[in-house]
């Protein structure tokens, strides 16, 4: 599998952004919901689902976007079922790491 991966430093720790590579540089809308995943936010570098296990765990603020990146997500125990939102099919989950 292959995400689009970013880091941003913030105050309170590094935020990562996990993006299914097939669905960057497209908008999506629903109702007043957006994702937006043609802004320079969404932006980074390709990595293969080992490579992104590794930089998941220096995250404190993770974002999780498209099927394969919230499936992630869920399989390393991040994101519990029903936590999820969607936007025109495409999911979405944030986490805050604790601890």
């Amino acid at each position: 599998m292959k995400f689009i991966v970013s880091q941003k430093d913030m105050p309170e720790g590094i935020l990562i952004t996990i993006t299914d590579v097939e669905i960057m540089g497209k908008k999506y809308e629903e109702g007043k919901k957006q994702l937006d995943l043609t802004n320079k936010f969404y932006q980074g570098d390709e990595k293969d689902d080992k490579e992104t296990m590794e930089i998941i765990k220096s995250g404190y603020i993770l974002q999780f976007t498209g099927l394969k990146a919230v499936g992630l997500g869920l399989k390393l125990g991040l994101i519990k079922m029903g936590r999820t939102i969607s936007v025109s099919g495409i999911p979405h989950a944030e986490v805050v790491v604790e601890g």
